[in-house]
């Protein structure tokens, strides 16, 4: 428990200033904060103790790549390799289940421009996306983000490449979990009709 705890502590303070100096260089700045339609900054749960959040309204130092209206993306401050980036919402959701459609599709159209620019400038033609979503997937700052791992060919990275994988058996418990994530679409899909933006599941 005391390791997990040093883990994720570590992993926490990736994302501030290592060396907590406040004055800014000339290659960090400030992001304004996300506003109401009224102009006025407000803070949502959560948001006063979040990394992210305290960077977006300029209260923390990050290495900025690129900024729009809805995003924000840095350099993640402790990387598992060279270029290791973060788009993150302005906007505060703890987790990628709680986040907004158009927040997600935002961010997610960010990622060819951000990747293009990341694999140019570190010299790969590769990468990973990445969103660690919960405590048991390694989540630990509890505010969605994409992250962007540039790749080289034997890197080693991740230790799961080395694990021989499987083919599925489709057995009975292949379709009573199939039948199972169905049934849980079920609802979502009937209320997606209701909103005129339903699809069709797929049935055998």
């Amino acid at each position: 428990m005391e390791d997990r705890a040093r883990r994720r502590l570590a992993l926490f303070s990736s994302h501030l200033n290592p060396h907590g100096d406040t004055s800014l260089p000339s290659c960090l700045s400030p992001s304004a904060c996300a506003s109401d339609d009224n102009g006025h900054k407000e803070l949502r749960n959560g948001e006063n103790d979040c990394v992210f959040c305290k960077i977006i309204r300029g209260q923390a130092s990050a290495l900025k790549l690129y900024e729009d209206d809805e995003c924000l993306c840095i350099l993640d401050m402790f990387p598992l390799c060279h270029g290791h980036s973060l788009i993150i919402p302005k906007s505060h959701y703890p987790s990628l289940d709680a986040t907004p459609p158009s927040i997600i599709g935002s961010m997610c159209s960010k990622v060819p421009l951000i990747s293009n620019a990341v694999m140019k400038a570190t010299g790969c033609d590769s990468f990973n996306v990445l969103v660690n979503n919960g405590a048991a997937a390694g989540q630990v700052i509890f505010h969605t983000h994409i992250h962007i791992i540039p790749r080289n060919a034997h890197d080693c990275l991740w230790t799961s490449e080395s694990i021989r994988r499987r083919p599925l058996k489709q057995d009975q418990e292949a379709s009573q979990l199939v039948d199972s994530i169905r049934e849980s679409l079920v609802f979502v899909n009937n209320y997606a009709d209701r909103k005129g933006q339903g699809s069709t599941l797929v049935a055998n």
